[in-house]
């Protein structure tokens, strides 16, 4: 059955999912807030974790959760490894772009692109302006659309290793750039001036990759 489904079914069935997920979590975001007697958005200073309570550990398993509902769509939808990678980066993608989206939708938080976030939890805490994931999201959207659709259309990617090294190595620098202050964070401060240099040379080398993989595999198609 699977295939006989077109891509653009595929993808428009991905990206439904994808933002319904966002709905959810933005709707969850907004009463957990308002139940706890909070404010959205008002993250820092970040509690501390004798404070929370259990809290923490539910945010990071919900963290975890999401990971593993948008690993399940892409191992559902692809049809082989590489493929399965793709689709799990729309999904993150889309699902991330709206839940930002649903937020301000809901709450008029954040008010603009350049407010702080805390983006994840594990294994430390990891922050940066809106802007920043929204970039990664958008790249992930872009790059797993066309990595599936490449494959989709019978089109092999040859991936190198420069290409795994490179994307892998930028994406370490963008995580490093959510992260340089996670200590600072524990400690009860509040988040300092954003590396955006290391994120953009993070991003730059992944994307990079990528696009060059993509242009390999349209060279092959043309032979």
């Amino acid at each position: 059955m699977r295939g006989h489904v077109s891509f653009r079914t595929t993808a428009v069935t991905v990206f439904a999912y994808a933002v319904a997920m966002a709905y959810l979590e933005a709707a969850v975001v907004v009463y957990l807030q308002l139940a706890l007697g909070g404010q959205v958005g008002a993250i820092f200073p970040l509690r501390p974790a004798s404070e929370a309570g259990s809290l923490v550990a539910i945010e990071a398993g919900r963290e975890a959760a999401t990971l593993l509902m948008i690993g399940a769509v892409g191992l559902l939808v692809g049809r082989g490894s590489l493929e399965r990678l793709a689709w799990s980066a729309v999904v993150f993608g889309v699902w991330d772009i709206g839940y930002y989206a649903w937020l301000h939708l809901f709450s008029g938080w954040p008010p603009s692109l350049d407010t702080p976030d805390l983006l994840f939890l594990l294994p430390v805490p990891w922050v940066g302006p809106i802007w920043s994931p929204v970039a990664v999201s958008a790249v992930l959207v872009g790059v797993g659309l066309a990595t599936a659709w490449a494959l989709r259309s019978g089109r092999r990617l040859a991936v190198a290793r420069w290409h795994w090294g490179a994307g892998l190595a930028g994406g370490f620098l963008v995580v490093l750039s959510f992260t340089l202050d996670a200590g600072r964070l524990i400690d009860g401060g509040l988040p300092g001036p954003y590396a955006w240099p290391v994120f953009a040379v993070g991003m730059l080398l992944a994307l990079a990759a990528a696009v060059d993989a993509l242009r390999g595999a349209s060279r092959a198609a043309q032979l």
